[in-house]
């Protein structure tokens, strides 16, 4: 368990290099250029993190200005994706969870139940976290990491099925997105978009980015929508000319920057991709096979920023207005790019669409993360988590995100309550 989380803590940026290198030299690389490739998708990693820490410093500080200026006052705080993630790894399945899922995953490209290879490590506590659920539950550890696995399994699947939209949407060749609190709620934004399609007059609405840069000219390039959607933040929590100004400017860069670091990270990822493929023809003839990463790569789209920044006053009207709600949205707005991910690639990129979509997910999301909150709360006291000061239930949208996690941990409470 140590030598597992010395190498967890050393971060995306820093295990990716590794991982790609010893993948590269697997498939026949030169050192040179599997190190290379390694060494550009962690500096791209790196560069994506620093731009959506950059929009986080401005969002949250707006989002609770928001909270403060509209008398917001619900009873469970949103403290963001680390209590998830304190949540898994405070259990002591960790181990066994890795193990499964590795051996899972081999198993299940062996014998083409999947076509992911999923090296996104880090965000093994995804699976971990269903385990983690299922186990306070129910007081078993086997029961937690079958949960585990079985979770890991319907991720998989739902990678491959989502994997040719992320490809051609996002242009990533031979990659898919195992990613637990993004990739659960594909199907369910894909149905939704074949709803809409067959809604009289509705289905003629669409604003993409192309159709807003035509019709309004520079107001629709990226950079000029980030400056006018995080002004309109800043003017919505009650800031100072001075400080609208300096939060439009910085989220036009995130708006600008995102995307160039996403193209650095698939700079790396290119050559990896293609000798995976040579690779796979020469020794398995016909074989597919998509790397798995981090949604990450997908948060650098225009208008997956765009709807995000949109999403965000959507986010707190919906928390007040919504009857039974109670988590306060706070950290976790910082993460709305990753949520948004999939309204945005079911509708093609119709932004109009995308925010209906992404405005019924967050009803979702945040009932499902009010539903969790008490386990959340119990959980988090058990492992040494640190409440904010004051604050005596928490959750966060990312918990009311994990979809499948969820139904897993409702499945195993109902069978819980009949034996």
């Amino acid at each position: 368990m140590s030598v597992l989380q010395y190498i967890l803590d050393l971060g995306s940026s820093v295990v990716m290099p590794l991982i790609i290198t010893i993948l590269g030299l697997i498939l026949g690389q030169k050192f040179s250029k599997a190190f290379r490739s390694g060494m550009t998708i962690g500096i791209g990693f790196i560069g994506i993190n620093l731009v959506i820490g950059l929009m986080g410093d401005f969002v949250s500080p707006a989002a609770q200005a928001m909270t403060q200026r509209f008398g917001m006052n619900l009873s469970v705080i949103d403290v963001g994706w680390p209590v998830s993630a304190s949540i898994a790894f405070g259990t002591k399945i960790v181990p066994f969870v890795f193990i499964v899922c590795f051996v899972l995953n081999i198993i299940m490209l062996a014998t083409n139940t999947t076509k992911t290879l999923n090296i996104d490590i880090w965000n093994y506590w995804h699976f971990i976290l269903t385990g983690a659920l299922v186990q306070f539950l129910t007081g078993s550890m086997a029961a937690g990491v079958v949960a585990s696995g079985i979770t890991f399994i319907i991720i998989m699947k739902l990678a491959d099925y989502s994997a040719p939209r992320v490809q051609d949407y996002f242009g990533l060749p031979g990659v898919s997105l195992p990613h637990t609190e993004t990739v659960s709620w594909a199907p369910v934004c894909i149905l939704l978009d074949k709803v809409y399609e067959k809604i009289p007059g509705f289905n003629k609405i669409h604003f993409d980015g192309e159709t807003i840069q035509k019709k309004f000219g520079i107001i629709g390039e990226p950079m000029v929508l980030g400056l006018i959607l995080g002004a309109g933040l800043g003017a919505l929590a009650g800031y100072e000319p001075n400080k609208i100004i300096t939060l439009g400017v910085n989220m036009a860069a995130v708006m600008f920057i995102l995307p160039r670091m996403v193209r650095i990270l698939m700079e790396g990822l290119m050559p990896l991709s293609e000798d995976a493929k040579k690779f796979l023809a020469k020794k398995f003839p016909g074989k597919e096979v998509n790397i798995g990463m981090d949604a990450a790569i997908a948060t650098g789209s225009p208008m997956v920023i765009s709807a995000a920044l949109i999403m965000i006053p959507v986010t707190l009207l919906l928390a007040v207005i919504l009857p039974g709600n109670r988590v306060l949205p706070l950290v976790d707005l910082a993460t709305l790019p990753f949520f948004m991910i999939w309204p945005v690639v079911a509708s093609k990129g119709n932004l109009f669409r995308s925010l209906i979509t992404g405005t019924l997910m967050m009803v979702a999301i945040l009932y499902i993360a009010t539903n969790l909150a008490g386990t959340a709360t119990l959980i988090a006291q058990s492992t040494d988590f640190t409440f904010p000061a004051g604050a005596k239930a928490i959750s966060s949208l990312d918990t009311g995100a994990h979809l499948v996690p969820y139904i897993i941990y409702k499945i195993a409470e109902f069978f819980q309550m009949l034996f």
